[in-house]
C-alpha cells in the first residue's frame, strides 16, 4: 500500500513511495522525501482534494506523450497550476517567498540542478526565471525523452531577451481558459459539438439554466476557487478582487512598466462595452477622453492592451476568410473579447440583477461566456474559433475550424423565438455564399442559446441548443 502525506491547510496531499525498512531505505535514493537543499522533489501524483476534471487534463497527457516539455499558459487563477500538479512527479514553485530568491541565485550557477527530480517535472511561474527555457531545450535534448518537463505561467516573460531558441520540435503549447459550463458542472453536457459535426438526424435534451442562475454563471465566471465559495456572494467577489489585482498591479508587472491604475480600469470599462465588437483603438481613445486628465496617445491605450493580452486576460477573436461564391470584402479585423465575462462584468461593477433588468448588456457578456466554452470546446477537437463579418454587414458570431477542414456556423441569442428565428437566417444566408467547390459545405449550423427549454433540430437544419446542454 502507499502511504498518503497530507496537508489540510494547502488541500493536497501526496502518494509517496516509504521503504519499509533501513536496509530498503538504503537503496532508495531520495524517492519520498524532501530534497534539504533547496528543491522539494516529490514522487507521485499532487491529487487536489475536490479537483475537477479539465478537459485540458487528455490535452495534457497527449501532449506529453509527444512532447519532451509543455507550456502551459493562460490567466492566472484559471487551473493551470492544478491541472499540471495532476499529473507532475516532482515539483518547484518559482514563486515561493521563501526559496524564490535562492532560485533566482542558483539559476545563474547552476540551472540544471532544478532540473533534477522525477518527471513530470513541473516548474511553476516558470517566467520569473526565463533562462530555464533554453536550459529546458538542452536538456530535453540530451535526454531524448518525452514527457520531461511541464512549464506553467500566467504571464509572457518579461526578459524574452534572454530566450534563444523557440523550442521548436522540443515545446508543446496548450492555453488553458477558465472553466467551461461543462467543466464546472453546470451543463449537462447531453449535446456534444464534436457530434454536431457528424451531422445528426435530430438531437433532443433539456434545459436546466433559468435566466438568474445564466445571469449568475455569467457574472461568477469560470474561475475554480470560485466554484469553491460557499456563497453566492463570496464567489462574485471572489471575480471583484480579481479585476482589482489586475488593475493594481498585474498590469504593472508583466513588463515592470509602471501604469496607472486608474486609467487601467476606464480601458477595461471601455473593453467591456465594445465586447463582441471589432472596435478600434481610436473608438476606445474616444470612450475614456472625457475622464483623462491629460492627453492620452493611440499609443498608449495600445500599450495596455498588450499588458492585458500578456496576462491572459484579453483574447481577441481573428476573422474567418471563406471562399465565396461573389467578391464580397471580409472584415479583417479582430473581435473584442475578454477570455472570461466575469472579468468585463467586474469592469463595470455589475451584478445579476443589473444583468437581467437590462437585457442588451446581458447579451453582450452572454456571447462572451459562449465563445470561452466554445474555445475550450474546439481545443479538445483541435480546432479554433473565428468571427465573419463582411461589407455588406453579414455577420456570424463563430465559426468553429477544424484542422481537417470541417466547420461549423454558429450564432449566438440568449434567447426567444424571434431572436433564433434571425440568427437561422443569418446562417442560411452566409451558407448560401460559401463557394462549396473550392471549399467543404458547413458541417453544422447552429443557434447556441441561453434560456429556452430543450435542444432540437429545426426543419431546415439548424440546431438550436442552450448553453447549458453543451459539451465538447
Amino acid at each position: 500500500m502507499i502511504p498518503e502525506i497530507s496537508n489540510k491547510a494547502f488541500g493536497w496531499k501526496i502518494k509517496a513511495n516509504i521503504p519499509a525498512s533501513m536496509e530498503e531505505a538504503k537503496s532508495t535514493t531520495i524517492e519520498g522525501v524532501f530534497l534539504a537543499i533547496m528543491i522539494p522533489v516529490t514522487i507521485g501524483t499532487i491529487i487536489s482534494q475536490g479537483y475537477k476534471n479539465r478537459i485540458a487534463d487528455q490535452l495534457l497527457r497527449d501532449k506529453l506523450e509527444a512532447m519532451g516539455a509543455v507550456l502551459i499558459e493562460g490567466p492566472k487563477a484559471c487551473g493551470k497550476t492544478t491541472t499540471a500538479e495532476q499529473q507532475a512527479k516532482s515539483v518547484i514553485y518559482m514563486d515561493d517567498p521563501t526559496k524564490q530568491q535562492q532560485y533566482r541565485q542558483m539559476a545563474q550557477t547552476n540551472i540544471s540542478f532544478l532540473l533534477e527530480g522525477e518527471t513530470p517535472r513541473l516548474i511553476d511561474e516558470w517566467q520569473e526565471v526565463p533562462q530555464f527555457w533554453d536550459a529546458i531545450r538542452f536538456e530535453v535534448d540530451h535526454r531524448d525523452e518525452d514527457g520531461q518537463f511541464m512549464l506553467t505561467g500566467s504571464a509572457v516573460p518579461v526578459e524574452a531577451k534572454e530566450i534563444h531558441h523557440t523550442g521548436t520540435g522540443r515545446y508543446g503549447w496548450l492555453t488553458m481558459r477558465p472553466m467551461s459550463l461543462w467543466e464546472s458542472g453546470d451543463s449537462t453536457g447531453e449535446i456534444s459539438l464534436s457530434e454536431l459535426f457528424l451531422a445528426p438526424d435530430k438531437i433532443g435534451a433539456l434545459n436546466k439554466l433559468t435566466l438568474p442562475v445564466l445571469a449568475f454563471v455569467v457574472c461568477r465566471g469560470g474561475w475554480p476557487k470560485a466554484l469553491q465559495k460557499k456563497t453566492e456572494k463570496a464567489a462574485l467577489l471572489q471575480v471583484t478582487e480579481y479585476y482589482k489585482a489586475i488593475t493594481n498591479s498585474d498590469i504593472s508587472r508583466v513588463d515592470n512598466v509602471k501604469r496607472d491604475a486608474e486609467r487601467a480600469k476606464r480601458i477595461m470599462r471601455s473593453y467591456a462595452r465594445h465586447q463582441g465588437s471589432q472596435a478600434s483603438i481610436a473608438t476606445i481613445l474616444a470612450d475614456i477622453s472625457t475622464n483623462e486628465p491629460e492627453d492620452v496617445s493611440d499609443e498608449t491605450i495600445d500599450a495596455y492592451l498588450t499588458a492585458l493580452r500578456k496576462i491572459f486576460v484579453i483574447e481577441d477573436m481573428p476573422a474567418w476568410n471563406p471562399n465565396l461564391r461573389s467578391k464580397t470584402a471580409v472584415r479583417t479585423s479582430d473581435t473584442r473579447y475578454y477570455v472570461d465575462p466575469s472579468v468585463g462584468v467586474a469592469a463595470l461593477g455589475l451584478g445579476p440583477n443589473d444583468l437581467i433588468n437590462d437585457l442588451n448588456t446581458f447579451g453582450l457578456f452572454f456571447e462572451t461566456m459562449c465563445i470561452r466554452d466554445l474555445r475550450v470546446y474546439a481545443d479538445a477537437l483541435d480546432g479554433s474559433v473565428y468571427h465573419y463579418r463582411d461589407k455588406n454587414g453579414l455577420e456570424c458570431d463563430a465559426v468553429v475550424h477544424l484542422r481537417n477542414g470541417s466547420y461549423g456556423l454558429i450564432e449566438i441569442k440568449l434567447g426567444g423565438e424571434k431572436l433564433i428565428e434571425d440568427g437561422a437566417k443569418t446562417l442560411m444566408a452566409l451558407s448560401n455564399i460559401i463557394d462549396t467547390s473550392r471549399m467543404k459545405a458547413p458541417a453544422f449550423c447552429m443557434v447556441l442559446t441561453g434560456v429556452g427549454d430543450f435542444a432540437y433540430k429545426r426543419t431546415d437544419g439548424v440546431y438550436v441548443v442552450p448553453i447549458g446542454c453543451l459539451k465538447n
